[in-house]
């Protein structure tokens, strides 16, 4: 079966920096096909009618992965204010500029401050997004109206 629209792909793949060529992540991933958003758009579009099998590489300019950092979603807050065992690495909801939630990652604790991040970690990076096509199968009814794969490498309810 070839990719096509409402098909549950599953990848094998490896997601370096564009530029200095480090391994930022890797293993297997499974998405909907057919502009679902569980893909960057421009990975999708060049697995298009493809079959299990065929390699590929897509190089992502900022835009095109996780775009631009925006600074104004970098915030300095007391430690007094979040709960005990705030470690960084982990992940806080908050609210971001326009009021509504978002998640923010503790990059730093500095004495009594928290800095917290709620751009993407790879936000501000180009990327090389390298794979190959392991499976390819019709979507499930199920799959489709909650537009990702379920099981295996997809989503997990």
């Amino acid at each position: 079966m070839n990719i096509a629209k409402d098909t549950a792909v599953t990848l094998l793949y490896r997601l370096s920096d564009l530029t200095t060529g480090q391994q930022l992540d890797g293993g297997h991933v499974a998405y909907l096909h057919g502009g679902y958003d569980n893909i960057f758009p421009k990975v999708e579009a060049a697995l298009e009618g493809q079959a299990p099998g065929h390699a590929f590489t897509v190089d992502l300019a900022i835009e095109d992965a996780f775009g631009e950092r925006d600074e104004a979603l970098a915030r300095t807050i007391p430690k007094s204010d979040f709960p005990p065992g705030v470690k960084v690495g982990g992940q806080l909801q908050g609210p971001g500029p326009d009021g509504q939630s978002m998640v923010f990652h503790v990059v730093k604790i500095k004495g009594p401050q928290v800095l917290l991040d709620g751009n993407h970690p790879l936000a501000g990076r180009a990327l090389r997004f390298a794979g190959k096509v392991t499976e390819v199968r019709a979507a499930s009814a199920e799959e489709i109206a909650h537009r990702h794969v379920h099981g295996g490498h997809g989503h997990h309810h």
